[in-house]
């Protein structure tokens, strides 16, 4: 149950002067809820990953150094090349066959050219969304998102800006909508081919730019949700159902994070968190996972493995996620595997 949950639930508790079906209202609001925490990921992850570094600097006493996090639609554009999804062979794109859209959390069914746009991050909420984050040139970071629901994308829930942003449903007919503000925004939406809705979300008011950005975009192949983490190793009757990688700040920063589902309800969260000018980490462990230290957070609902350098791999399975153990935790870790080299994505 979230705090959400625990909050509607006392609320009603206390106030109900006969029976009320709180479960019901529960599930209902903890769809609600996800569907809305869960499109705020596909883009945040460096701002995501920042909180949780200042966290770990909390509890592990680490030295953040020059470590600067990056909002959305602030990110600095990196001069090394960044890393680009590896095509999926086999896997036929949007275009082909639009009703595979966001059925496989491991693979995008759309991309950007790379030679002409910069991809900063990428991510798929199984049975949901599929998003993509890039820049053309010098222009501002745009998010695209694309599902095969129009009801996922129609209102609210845009990255970058607040949950009230878009207060009528959107047309999908190609046009342009300017979100107020004091930097303002714009948001273009529009069906790529039957059956699937897109939306490109950007800060700004230059609609040239954004639709130059949109002209990148390629509908005709399928691509790999690769990052520096790979999951070998899963709980019995879990899978992966959200993968989101931000290579915004590469090479001297990473982030990937997985999110396993078991059921309608248990959840565990996987991190993985490097940061090239990461300084200091925990190395008194309490636990220990296929042979390496680890550590159990005092409140019982992280586990982390230790020695990996710059870097925090974690999984959550307690406080606001449910339905695993300590034991599915040390299993997924067991199996985790790191990239050799976290700056050479020949090696993911």
């Amino acid at each position: 149950m979230t705090d959400l949950d625990q909050r509607i639930a006392s609320v009603l508790r206390e106030r109900a002067e006969g029976e009320t079906d709180i479960h019901r209202l529960l599930r209902t609001s903890r769809a609600r809820g996800r569907r809305r925490q869960l499109r705020r990921r596909a883009a945040a992850g460096t701002a995501l990953a920042l909180v949780g570094v200042l966290g770990f600097a909390g509890v592990t006493g680490a030295d953040l150094g020059g470590l600067s996090g990056r909002l959305p639609w602030t990110a600095a554009s990196p001069t090394v090349a960044a890393p680009v999804p590896p095509r999926a062979d086999g896997v036929p794109g949007a275009v082909a066959d639009p009703m595979r859209v966001a059925t496989d959390a491991q693979v995008l069914h759309f991309g950007v050219d790379p030679a002409r746009a910069r991809y900063l991050g990428w991510g798929v909420r199984q049975n949901e969304v599929e998003s993509v984050r890039f820049t053309v040139g010098s222009g501002r970071p745009v998010l695209v998102e694309v599902s095969r629901s129009v009801e996922l994308l129609s209102r609210g829930g845009v990255e970058g800006f607040t949950f009230d942003a878009v207060e009528e449903p959107l047309p999908f007919d190609g046009t342009v909508r300017e979100v107020p503000g004091q930097t303002g925004g714009l948001i273009l939406s529009w069906r790529p081919v039957n059956g699937l809705y897109a939306r490109a979300s950007t800060a700004g008011r230059d609609q040239t730019a954004l639709r130059r950005a949109v002209d990148a975009l390629r509908w005709d192949q399928a691509r790999r949700c690769p990052g520096p983490l790979r999951l070998t190793t899963l709980p019995p009757g879990a899978t992966v159902v959200t993968c989101d990688v931000d290579v915004s700040a590469f090479p001297g920063g990473v982030n990937m994070r997985f999110t396993l589902l078991r059921g309608e309800n248990a959840t565990m969260r996987v991190s993985f968190d490097y940061a090239s000018q990461l300084a200091g980490s925990r190395t008194a462990g309490n636990r220990t996972v296929d042979g390496r230290s680890a550590y159990l957070y005092p409140d019982g609902t992280k586990l982390e493995v230790l020695g990996i350098p710059k870097a925090h791999l974690i999984a959550t399975f307690g406080g606001l996620d449910k339905g695993f153990t300590e034991a599915d935790a040390s299993a997924v870790l067991a199996g985790a595997r790191v990239a050799e080299d976290l700056t050479d994505p020949h090696t993911w």
